[in-house]
């Protein structure tokens, strides 16, 4: 029996297999392909046993499975075995092209389906770090570092004049540029932060100010990916991760 052609968009979460969503284990199981990115940990594909596992991961400076490619995959795969899941690491809709691949699947007819992840852009708390404190700051700002051509988004100056708290995405490589205008405009003694590899059990967080962030990276060599948080929540980051610090001692209160 042909199957119905689907693509559902799932969001992995930040690194921790945990952090997917019940939904997004249900897509999984009835799952005829996967296809998913680099970031995404390999235990999640223990939820789709019956299905193909295909990687189409994109990763900076290294040997990656082109968009194109990826979107011809998706229609391929949905037509001729049924339900893809696209796998995605965070939410499918933040600096990601969960949207670019959901409108090619519809535009061949294919049905699809939207499951939403934890996003990267929540990190920061997984660390101890506010986005947002009473008293000091009552917005944050989110911002791509890096264009797609390779160069330093207009949008970072902008935010490190304007922005009390800013996460930047994509900005490892840049550090030493992103930390300069903040210097340059008066701002060098503000916390700053890099979180390194996520909600991933190996992952970790530095922090400096923003006049000394690039000198501390440079020693400190932390691993991509990174998300930057220039901000004053960032002088309360901790090596602990929080959630995990919580479920550890739960588990022992119940044994």
């Amino acid at each position: 029996m042909t199957k119905t052609p689907k693509l559902t968009l799932v969001g992995a979460g930040p690194g921790d297999p945990e952090l997917i969503t019940v939904k997004g284990v249900k897509a999984l199981q009835k799952a005829d392909v996967v296809l998913y990115d680099a970031l995404v940990d390999p235990e999640l594909l223990s939820y789709a046993p019956n299905a193909v596992h295909i990687p189409v991961g994109k990763r900076a400076g290294k040997s990656s499975v082109s968009q194109d490619t990826i979107n011809h995959l998706i229609v391929q795969y949905a037509k001729e075995m049924g339900h893809v899941v696209r796998l995605k690491g965070g939410d499918p809709f933040v600096f990601a092209r969960g949207s670019e691949e959901k409108e090619i699947a519809e535009r061949h007819g294919i049905e699809v389906d939207v499951v939403l992840g934890i996003s990267s852009v929540m990190l920061p708390g997984y660390f101890g770090i506010p986005l947002t404190c009473r008293g000091v700051n009552q917005s944050f700002t989110v911002v791509t570092a890096t264009t797609s051509e390779g160069t330093l988004s207009e949008d970072v100056l902008r935010a490190a004049e304007h922005s009390p708290t800013t996460l930047f995405f994509m900005g490892l490589g840049k550090i030493d540029l992103i930390a300069r205008a903040y210097v340059e405009l008066g701002r060098g003694d503000l916390p700053a932060a890099i979180i390194s590899k996520g909600s991933h059990a190996d992952g970790d967080v530095i922090k400096g100010k923003a006049k000394n962030i690039a000198a501390i990276a440079a020693k400190a060599k932390p691993e991509a990916p990174a998300l930057l948080v220039f901000g004053e929540g960032a002088a309360h980051a901790s090596n602990q991760q929080q959630v995990n610090t919580w479920w550890e001692a739960a588990k022992s209160e119940v044994a």
